[in-house]
């Protein structure tokens, strides 16, 4: 039986590296920081790999990213693997690796979807189970 929980994250930091600029498209590296609230109490690093277009929009990503703290009031970790494949019709696909739940955690499962608004906050929602 799974189980869902919400809430906000801010990003406290953002550290990009291009690391191949050429016809079409740039390629780079961006680490990440973030603290949750809700469901989710703690604090995460990202380490993505992105494909932004001639105007320097992001087109497609793929990252990795450890979450450590609490979720609803377990203590752990985990690691999600985030996909963005950027085709028309393809969405962002964020889920939780198995095997990777530490603490409390262990043998979390899931999916996480995170709404971002118009004034630029961010909301997820996770379902998960715990094995």
């Amino acid at each position: 039986m799974s189980t869902k929980t919400d809430g906000t994250f801010d990003l406290t930091s953002f550290e990009p590296e291009v690391l191949d600029e050429g016809p079409g498209a740039a390629l780079g590296r961006v680490r990440i920081t973030k603290a949750f609230q809700g469901g989710l109490v703690g604090t995460s690093t990202v380490h993505m790999l992105s494909v932004a277009d001639v105007e320097g929009s992001p087109v497609a990503y793929v990252a990795v990213e450890r979450f450590t703290g609490e979720l609803d009031g377990r203590k752990g970790s985990f690691v999600l693997q985030h996909s963005a494949p950027g085709s028309q019709g393809e969405k962002l696909a964020i889920r939780v690796v198995q095997g990777t739940g530490s603490g409390d955690l262990a043998g979390i499962t899931g999916d996480l979807a995170i709404i971002r608004s118009e004034d630029g906050g961010h909301s997820y929602v996770l379902e998960y189970t715990l094995g």
